[in-house]
């Protein structure tokens, strides 16, 4: 039984190093990378960033699939992989901290009128503007999981007033939490910011369409840094256009990378980032290690998905 490691990623932590952390965690472990690959009926486990469709071909052998990160659309969704294939995911707090942060930096950018000041000083103009008073600003949390409950917790710790909103109900001490799919436009139509860190299933691809992104209050702002396929990219163009929402800020987007032709990346009311919230894995590479330990001893995994939900 071996573990592949198999990122398919340049610009990210490389599969050496993935391999050599484990291995300082678990020593005595058979990990590989595609340049150690060796014998492919050896491997049992991979852990990959998005799920290829020739590794279900090329790996007969193959138990599990571990995803670096927490969306497992891409998985879960392959036709190629067999029903027999477990899939696991991780829920480490280096990503929650760093999506929460990603939250908190660009909702503070619009109270502090970054974007404005940055102007006049290329103006060297002084223009004074009042920021808005974060205990009057509603700050809404679409998904109410690992990553979600901790962002509510830190936006709730900067003084706003926080909604949360999950399809099942939730309590998060300082957050108003709401659930069920007729409590969305409620939520919606209060809130200054939306943050969005929900999966990809089939429940949620395109929920942002013309009708939802109607319903939310003029002027505010949407965050996405769940999965891009949440919004109707075209709808959102034709929603900026008339206010509502007033702007979005994207860590993810449908087709990434973003092709450098696609209309968001010169709309005046959009803000890209490059899928960087929840860069760091920090300590989760131990889960890959002890995943791939309670595989070969038959014990339960840590954080499996059910295929079916899809998370």
């Amino acid at each position: 039984m071996a573990l592949l490691i198999e990122t398919g990623l340049s610009d990210w932590i490389s599969d050496n190093d993935i391999a050599r952390e484990v291995q300082r965690l678990y020593p005595g472990t058979d990990v590989r990378t595609p340049s150690t690959l060796g014998d492919p009926s050896d491997i049992t486990m991979v852990a990959v960033v998005g799920l290829n469709d020739d590794h279900p071909k090329r790996l007969p052998n193959l138990q599990l699939v571990q995803k670096l990160g927490a969306g497992v659309e891409t998985i879960v969704g392959n036709p190629n992989l067999p029903v027999h294939v477990r899939v696991t995911r991780l829920k480490p707090d280096a990503p929650a901290q760093g999506i929460a942060e990603w939250f908190v930096a660009y909702v503070l950018r619009h109270q502090r009128h970054m974007t404005f000041h940055e102007a006049a000083q290329r103006r060297a103009e002084w223009v004074p503007k009042a920021p808005i008073y974060s205990p009057d600003t509603v700050v809404g949390v679409l998904g109410l999981g690992h990553i979600g409950s901790r962002s509510a917790r830190m936006l709730h710790s900067v003084g706003f007033r926080v909604m949360g909103w999950s399809r099942s109900p939730k309590q998060i001490d300082g957050v108003t939490c709401l659930h069920g799919d007729a409590a969305l436009p409620e939520l919606l139509g209060q809130c200054d910011h939306v943050c969005a860190i929900l999966p990809s299933t089939p429940q949620t691809v395109g929920l942002f369409d013309a009708k939802m992104l109607a319903v939310m209050k003029p002027g505010s702002q949407l965050l996405n840094a769940g999965r891009g396929d949440l919004i109707d990219e075209d709808a959102l163009i034709t929603a900026l256009d008339n206010g509502t929402p007033g702007h979005a800020v994207l860590d993810v987007t449908t087709t990434e990378p973003l092709p450098s032709d696609n209309p968001l990346w010169a709309h005046p009311g959009v803000t890209i980032t490059p899928h960087v919230s929840g860069w760091h894995l920090g300590e989760a590479l131990a889960d890959v290690g002890e995943n791939f330990q309670r595989l070969k001893a038959g014990a339960p995994l840590l954080h499996e998905v059910d295929r079916a939900r899809g998370y």
